[in-house]
């Protein structure tokens, strides 16, 4: 049986759902997550396309498109953020924070060149990317 995980925006007008595994999770600290994400660091879940679907509110769904590797996605009605989707990598990045009933597992820190934030957990803290997303793969920190 396929575990499904529902989440929905802050105001309840976008329902999506993750069916399966995601793919990886972990901490991203580069500056436009941070930015984004009003936060320090940003916890993010990474999808295959096809395993996220919107169940309801698609129409209002909003998109930021910053760069062409992140279609920033949020609720047009409450501005609350939804997920971000990476064409290049074929992953779509659903928050950590609105999935709230999927056990957040992190294996790894992104982009950690760029922290504000320092963590001294054990996990992997990569310079960029790993070298299969096209990043250096270089551990700053164990």
């Amino acid at each position: 049986m396929t575990e499904t995980h529902r989440g929905t925006c802050f105001c309840g007008t976008v329902e999506f759902e993750v069916s399966g595994r995601p793919e990886a999770m972990g901490y991203c600290h580069c500056g436009s997550c941070r930015a984004w994400s009003a936060a320090p660091v940003n916890a993010f879940t990474l999808w295959k396309p096809g395993q996220v679907r919107v169940v309801r509110g698609a129409d209002a769904i909003g998109h930021v498109q910053k760069s062409p590797n992140s279609d920033r996605q949020f609720c047009t009605a409450c501005g609350g953020h939804l997920m971000t989707a990476h064409p290049q990598w074929g992953l779509i990045d659903v928050f950590a924070a609105m999935l709230p009933d999927l056990r957040f597992v992190p294996g790894v820190h992104v982009n950690y060149a760029e922290t504000v934030l320092p963590i001294d957990d054990g996990l992997p803290k990569l310079r960029d990317f790993p070298a299969e997303l096209g990043g250096s793969g270089q551990v700053m920190v164990a």
